[in-house]
């Protein structure tokens, strides 16, 4: 059996991780997981895990770094992650990447690539703030990227588009800051590994998923 070969993928809010994480997933078919979608799949199977992580959940409480180590052993276990899987959004801290590494050393597998996407503050805050919600139907949209036909009217319904709480730019920044805080020791704990990667998040979505491939292949 062929050594399984994970990638993880890093980068703040807003610089477009998850979108590229799931092309990836695509282009190399292999699972795109991330702490989320591990905790409601181990909920729903009814597992003595997911019924640990459901009672901490539903107390309001923060998953434990040992549930949530649990619960990726359990993921890895899975018949679609025997290739590999692609982490968006995990590890979060360098006590997750540590457990990780161990977790993976004694399974027999790897990180085959660390993917750090990078952007500038300022264009995060851009693109986050831009963003228009609205309230009826759902429909989203970007003053820049995709603005409705008729500024601040929902193409779809005709109803008043907002701007959510979390997209006015001082709440961005405050979040940059407090991922930058949080995840500098991660990055410090990949950065001098082979496998480690800094993306240019700036450009065309295309353009940046032709760097991360570009990236994949030289850690191929």
């Amino acid at each position: 059996m062929s050594l399984a070969r994970h990638i993880i993928f890093l980068g703040a809010p807003g610089v477009g991780k998850g979108t590229q994480a799931q092309r990836l997933s695509q282009y190399l078919r292999l699972p795109h997981v991330s702490t989320g979608d591990m905790l409601r799949a181990s909920v729903q199977s009814g597992s003595e895990l997911g019924r640990r992580a459901a009672a901490v959940m539903d107390s309001g409480a923060l998953v434990s770094d040992d549930i949530v180590m649990d619960i990726v052993a359990e993921r890895l276990t899975l018949q679609d992650a025997l290739a590999g899987v692609i982490f968006d959004g995990f590890p979060r801290t360098v006590h997750q990447a540590n457990a990780l590494d161990q977790l993976l050393q004694h399974g027999g597998s790897q990180i085959a690539a660390v993917l750090h996407i990078v952007l500038d503050d300022e264009e995060i805050v851009e693109r986050l703030s831009g963003r228009r919600v609205c309230p009826v139907c759902g429909a989203i949209y970007h003053v820049r990227y995709h603005p409705p036909r008729v500024s601040g009217v929902c193409d779809q319904c005709g109803a008043a588009l907002l701007q959510r709480e979390d997209d006015q730019p001082e709440v961005i920044r405050k979040r940059l800051a407090v991922y930058q805080a949080e995840t500098a020791p991660l990055v410090a704990y990949y950065h001098d590994r082979p496998a480690y990667h800094r993306i240019d998040g700036d450009g065309a979505a295309d353009e940046v998923f032709a760097r991360i491939v570009e990236a994949v292949r030289e850690k191929g």
